[in-house]
């Protein structure tokens, strides 16, 4: 599976930013997707996670009722609406598939098996 993510931008905070991830190849095979971001000098983490069904979400505390997860099995593609931009959120955006979690969802960056080349997001003050 190649996932290709983009969407991010430099935006004030207060705005809204809609990412995109394109997967292509391994399609027909059923998984869950996540969304991690990574900031200089942190670890990436978890944001968001959505059931291949789409039935099932999460988040991390905090994007919580800021960002929502979607996805368009017809298009191969996951989408991560952000609103409230804050500067904090600030960070290279990451794209994952999990395969073995397709329905179980999982905020576990070792169990993502494929990445995307990621998508900077700059929130200024």
């Amino acid at each position: 599976v190649q996932l290709q993510a983009s969407g991010g931008g430099f935006v004030q905070a207060g705005s809204s930013l809609r990412l995109s991830c394109r997967a292509s190849g391994r399609t027909s095979s059923r998984f869950g997707m996540g969304w991690f971001r990574q900031s200089p000098g942190k670890e990436r983490e978890f944001v968001a996670a959505i059931s291949w069904s789409g039935g099932r979400t999460t988040y991390a505390d905090s994007v919580k009722g800021r960002f929502t997860i979607s996805r368009d099995n017809a298009e191969n593609t996951v989408y991560l609406q952000m609103d409230s931009l804050k500067p904090e959120d600030t960070a290279v955006y990451y794209c994952a598939a999990a395969l073995a979690y397709s329905e179980v969802l999982t905020t576990h960056r070792s169990r993502y098996n494929y990445w995307g080349q990621g998508t900077q997001v700059t929130v200024s003050s």
